[in-house]
């Protein structure tokens, strides 16, 4: 666990799981995995709406002043899901442990300007949806799910590229009678797994995944969904 092998350098991993019920529905995977690190339950969706995060897993790598130096990207901590995705956790755990051995040394720390590019969240239509997905949520806990349908759909046609938002609102009721389709007929239509996880954007890979100060040492956070 990439954790136990870097706990002890001033990192640490803060884990967000993204579930509008809660601890109802997210609370016996948190029991299951036994995590040693943060976990938190984000009922809102906070996290994913101010990150503009749009799958699971995603690493976000925040330094010790409190800023970004990786985006949110696919982080994924082992290869249990390779077969299903096609990529190889190695390269983006080979990145993250750089990163703390370096700091800002590290390359796999981006630059100002390709973090510009990739933090391009300021899309009117990117904030419109979190608020459409905002509003479906409210309405669904106050037990409202047919009201709250067309606004997740509406979050889902504003940002196509968010599979948060399938995947949250699919799991809030009948998918395949009230959005006529389901998670995996999405993924396939998409091109299957191997397209649904686009490969972190690391320095010498061809499209597939990433810090440590050397006088005081401080805490690095990578931010996971």
């Amino acid at each position: 666990m990439i954790y136990e092998k870097l706990k002890d350098k001033n990192f640490e991993i803060v884990s967000v799981a993204q579930d509008t019920n809660g601890v109802k529905d997210a609370g016996q995977w948190i029991t299951a995995a036994k995590p040693t690190y943060t976990e938190l339950i984000d009922e809102k969706h906070l996290v994913s709406k101010l990150y503009n995060m749009v799958n699971v897993p995603t690493g976000v790598w925040i330094n010790e002043q409190g800023k970004i130096v990786r985006p949110n990207e696919v982080a994924f901590a082992d290869d249990r899901f390779k077969n299903f995705t096609g990529l190889d956790s190695a390269p983006y755990l080979t990145a993250l442990s750089d990163w703390v051995e370096k700091g800002d040394k590290s390359v796999y720390v981006m630059s100002e300007e390709k973090l510009r590019e990739k933090l391009s969240v300021n899309n009117p239509e990117i904030i419109l949806a979190a608020a459409e997905f905002g509003l479906g949520e409210q309405l669904y806990k106050n037990g409202h799910l047919t009201e709250a349908i067309p606004h997740f759909k509406e979050a889902q046609r504003l940002n196509p590229k968010s599979w948060n938002y399938k995947r949250q609102a699919y799991a809030l009721s009948d998918a395949k009678r009230d959005y006529g389709t389901t998670f995996s007929e999405e993924v396939e239509k998409s091109g299957g797994s191997k397209v649904y996880y686009a490969p972190p954007d690391l320095p010498g890979e061809n499209k597939p995944a990433e810090k440590s100060t050397q006088n005081k040492p401080e805490q690095k956070k990578p931010l996971q969904n």
